[in-house]
C-alpha cells in the first residue's frame, strides 16, 4: 500500500464492544464474543477478492473485509491446502474483522482458521453494496476528528446555531427563551463537535446531555420539564452566533456586509457578532439573525435589495 496513504488510514484509531458494532450495522456474529474489543482504523471497506487470486500489492489490512457473492464462488472453485493457504493469508493480515454479506455463509474450513488466527466473522442479510454502505457510514461517525468547543448548540427553525461567547455572556439563559419559543436544544456549555465529511455534527456530552446552568437557579433538565420535544440529540452546525459585550458599537455590523467566519475541525461557518447590551432581548435577536441568514440561503439578501432600491449599484 502507498504509504501516504497508509498513515492516512491509520491517524484516527477507535476502539468498541463487537457487540455494538454488530447492533449498529445490524450484523450477527459467528466467530467471536460480544465483549470482545475490535479496533477500527480505517473508514474504507475492502473486497478481498483480489488478495485471496494472489494479488497481495495495495491491500488494506487496516480496512473491514466483506466476502459477497464473487468472493465466494471463487473460493468455492479452491481446493484443499490451495484455499487454506489463502484464507491463511488473509486472516494473518490481522484484518478487524471479516463480514459475509447476502446471507452466505462461511464452510467450516474458513470459520476454523478464523478462529485460528482470533479473527471475528459476521453475517448480514444486506447486498454486498448497501453493506459496504453501511459500514462505511458506520466507521465515518466512529473515527470523525472530534473537538469540544464552549457554547450552546440548538435547533431554530431547522438551523443548527452555535451560540458562543465568554462565561457570562447569557449563552444559557438566550437558550432557555428560545426553547420557550418553541426550538429545541442538543447541548449546553460544552459541545462535541464531529466532522463527519464536510458537515460539523454536533451533540453533548452524555454526564450532561439535556442539562443546563442558569445562574440563580442552578441546573434545569430540559427534557424533564419542556418534554422530548424542546430536546435533540445531535444537529450540524450551519450558524455560529457570537455574543459579545464590547462596549464599542461602531466595530460591529450595521448592514450585514461582513463575512465573518468561526472555523472548527478546519471548516469554516458564518459568524454573526452579537453586542450584548441591557435591554436587549437576544432570544429574538437570535432567532431573527437565523431567519435572515435562511432567506441569504435561499438567494435573498436584504442589503442587495436595499441597494437596488436607492440605485446604490
Amino acid at each position: 500500500m502507498n504509504t501516504n496513504k497508509q498513515m492516512l488510514e491509520e491517524a484516527i484509531v477507535e476502539t468498541t464492544k463487537l457487540g455494538e458494532f454488530c447492533r449498529q450495522c445490524e450484523l450477527e456474529i459467528l466467530v467471536g464474543d460480544k465483549d470482545d474489543d475490535i479496533t477500527f482504523k480505517s473508514v474504507l471497506v475492502n473486497r478481498p477478492g483480489l488478495f485471496l487470486a494472489g494479488f497481495e500489492d495495495y491491500f488494506g489490512n487496516v480496512r473491514v473485509q466483506v466476502i459477497g457473492y464473487a468472493e465466494y464462488y471463487y473460493l468455492a472453485t479452491l481446493q484443499g491446502d490451495v484455499k487454506e493457504k489463502a484464507l491463511a493469508r488473509l486472516f494473518n493480515k490481522k484484518i478487524p474483522c471479516i463480514i459475509y454479506a447476502r446471507g452466505i455463509k462461511p464452510t467450516q474450513m474458513e470459520i476454523d482458521i478464523a478462529k485460528q488466527y482470533g479473527i471475528p466473522v459476521l453475517l448480514s442479510d444486506m447486498t454486498t453494496t448497501w453493506l459496504m454502505q453501511e459500514i462505511s457510514a458506520y466507521l465515518d461517525d466512529l473515527l470523525a476528528p472530534i473537538e469540544v468547543v464552549h457554547g450552546s448548540l440548538l435547533d431554530i427553525n431547522g438551523v443548527g446555531v452555535l451560540l458562543t461567547g465568554t462565561s457570562g455572556m447569557g449563552k444559557s439563559e438566550t437558550a432557555i427563551e428560545l426553547i420557550n419559543r418553541g426550538h429545541r436544544i442538543i447541548a449546553d456549555d460544552a459541545v462535541i463537535v464531529k466532522k463527519v465529511r464536510n458537515d460539523l455534527v454536533g451533540r453533548a456530552p452524555d454526564k450532561i446531555k439535556h442539562f443546563i446552568e442558569v445562574r440563580g437557579l442552578g441546573i434545569i433538565d430540559i427534557k424533564s420539564m419542556y418534554g422530548v420535544s424542546a430536546v435533540l440529540d445531535s444537529e450540524t452546525i450551519d450558524l455560529v452566533i457570537h455574543l459579545d459585550n464590547d462596549a464599542n458599537l461602531e466595530d460591529y455590523d450595521r448592514l450585514g456586509s461582513m463575512d465573518n467566519t468561526f472555523e472548527i475541525l478546519g471548516e469554516s461557518r458564518p459568524q454573526i457578532n452579537v453586542p450584548v447590551l441591557a435591554g436587549r432581548n437576544l432570544a429574538v435577536i437570535v432567532e431573527v439573525a437565523t431567519r435572515n441568514y435562511q432567506l441569504k440561503i435561499q438567494g435573498y439578501d436584504a442589503l442587495e435589495e436595499l441597494r437596488k432600491r436607492t440605485n446604490l449599484i
